[in-house]
C-alpha cells in the first residue's frame, strides 16, 4: 500500500486562528497574541509578555479532505530550577468537533526560571513537527488546539489534500478573562482547561484571555475586551490582586468600576457576567502577597504561601473574602442600570467541600480533574437555567 504523502503547504494566516487577537510574524514564522500590539506596548512585565504569548485557547481551524496532517512549531518549554521537569506542552486534535489525537512537540527554546531570585534565562532551540495521520476521508472541519502553556511559534502548515478556511456557523462568541485559573494551569490538555470545556458544552466560540499572573484590572486589557467582537464577556477578579499584594480597597472599588465601565463602552448590552475567585484557603481572610515555599521546593514540589497579615484587612489589604464582598456590592449598585450585568460567587465553581475532595495541589492551581469540575459547573450556572448566558448556545 502506497502510504507517500504528496504535501500542500498553506501559509498560517488570521483566517486559520481562532481565539488569537494579534499575529507577529517571526524570523521563524508567526507567533499568536492574545492582547493587541498596543496593549503590549504598554506594560514591559516579563510575566505578562509570557502569559498572553501561551496560546490558551487558540487554535487552528480549517477544512478539508486530508487524511494527514503535519505542522512545524517552535515552542518555549518552562523549566523552573529545584522543581520537578514540566511535561512537554499538548496539542489537541478535534475532527468534527471530536477528540481524535494528541501529540507534543520535542526540542524548542528553554526558558529557565529562578523562583528563589526571580532571574529567567532563555536559550534557543531547534524547531519540532507535529504529526496527524489516518484521519478519515471526506470534508472535515479539523482543529489543532495549541498547548494552553507554552509559547507556540506556527512555521509550517503542510497537509495531503487542500485546505480552507471554515465557514461561520453560527455560534455565539464567549469572551472571557481571568487568572491562570481561567489561563489553563495544571490542565491536562488545552480542550480541557475549564473555559474550553465550558464552551465546548455550551456550544459557543471561545476567546480565552486568561492570563496567568495578570488578571489585575489593567486599562489596556480592559480595551481589549471593549474592542474584540464578542456576544457574551466573562471576567474573573480577585486572585492575582491578592497575590500579587498590588492594590487596596481604596483603588480596587474604583478599578472594578473602570474596568467595567471600559467594556460597556463597545458591548453596551451584551451579558457581562462578573465572577468572583474560587476557594483559595491560603488567602481567604489571609493576605498577599503569595510567595514560593522553599521547604517544599528544596523537597522537588512547587508549593506556595499566604505572606501577608489577617490582621492588614483592616488597613485595606486585599484577601479572597474582602474581595467577593465588594464584587456582589458592585454588581448589584450596577446593575439597577444595567440589566445584563450578572454575578457568579466562585465558590459555587469550587467550593469547601470540593476542597476538601480535591485540594489545589500547590495551593494556588487547580488540577486536570478540578479544570473538569469547574467547567461542567460553569455550563451549568452560566449557560442554563435562569444564568447570565441562558439560550446562548448554538
Amino acid at each position: 500500500m502506497d502510504t507517500t504523502h504528496h504535501w500542500i503547504t498553506t501559509p498560517i494566516t488570521a483566517e486559520l486562528l481562532r481565539g488569537a487577537l494579534d499575529l507577529e510574524h517571526t524570523a521563524h514564522g508567526v507567533l499568536p497574541h492574545r492582547l493587541p500590539a498596543r496593549a503590549r506596548a504598554q506594560c514591559a512585565d516579563g510575566q505578562l509578555a509570557m502569559a498572553e504569548a501561551q496560546p490558551s485557547g487558540v487554535r487552528l481551524v480549517f477544512r478539508t479532505r486530508a487524511t494527514a496532517v503535519e505542522l512545524d512549531t517552535l515552542p518555549t518549554k518552562r523549566v523552573y530550577v529545584g522543581a520537578p521537569p514540566r511535561p512537554d506542552g499538548v496539542y489537541d486534535l478535534l475532527v468534527d468537533g471530536r477528540l481524535t489525537g494528541q501529540a507534543g512537540v520535542t526540542g524548542g527554546n528553554t526558558l529557565t526560571i529562578d523562583m528563589t531570585t526571580g532571574s529567567a534565562t532563555h536559550r534557543p532551540g531547534p524547531a519540532g513537527t507535529l504529526r496527524f495521520t489516518g484521519l478519515p476521508d471526506g470534508d472535515k472541519d479539523v482543529e489543532i488546539w495549541l498547548p494552553h502553556n507554552e509559547t507556540t511559534e506556527l512555521v509550517e502548515l503542510r497537509t495531503n489534500a487542500p485546505i480552507e478556511p471554515v465557514p461561520d456557523r453560527g455560534r455565539k462568541v464567549w469572551l472571557h478573562h481571568g487568572s491562570s485559573i481561567s489561563h489553563g494551569s495544571d490542565a491536562a490538555s488545552p480542550t480541557t482547561t475549564w473555559p474550553a470545556l465550558a464552551a465546548s458544552l455550551a456550544g459557543v466560540e471561545l476567546i480565552n484571555l486568561g492570563l496567568g499572573g495578570s488578571a489585575l484590572l489593567d486599562p489596556f486589557t480592559a480595551r481589549a475586551l471593549r474592542d474584540t467582537p464578542a456576544d457574551l464577556i466573562s471576567i474573573k477578579i480577585g486572585i492575582n490582586l491578592v497575590n500579587t499584594d498590588l492594590m487596596r480597597l481604596r483603588a480596587f472599588t474604583p478599578a472594578v468600576h473602570g474596568f467595567l465601565d471600559t467594556i460597556r463602552e463597545g458591548h453596551p448590552t451584551a451579558p457581562l457576567l462578573v465572577v468572583s475567585p474560587i476557594l483559595c484557603p491560603i488567602h481567604e481572610e489571609t493576605p498577599g502577597p503569595s510567595v514560593p515555599d522553599f521547604t517544599a521546593l528544596s523537597g522537588g514540589r512547587l508549593r506556595f504561601r499566604a505572606a501577608g497579615d489577617p490582621a492588614e484587612r483592616a488597613s485595606g489589604k486585599l484577601a479572597l473574602g474582602v474581595i467577593r464582598d465588594e464584587l456582589a456590592r458592585i454588581v448589584q449598585q450596577r446593575a439597577a442600570e444595567d440589566p445584563n450585568l450578572y454575578h457568579l460567587d466562585g465558590r459555587d465553581l469550587y467550593g469547601e467541600a470540593d476542597s476538601a475532595e480535591l485540594p489545589l495541589p500547590d495551593e494556588l492551581h487547580p488540577d486536570a480533574a478540578t479544570h473538569r469540575r469547574i467547567g461542567e459547573r460553569f455550563a451549568t450556572l452560566a449557560f442554563t437555567a435562569n444564568g447570565a448566558f441562558t439560550d446562548a448556545g448554538a
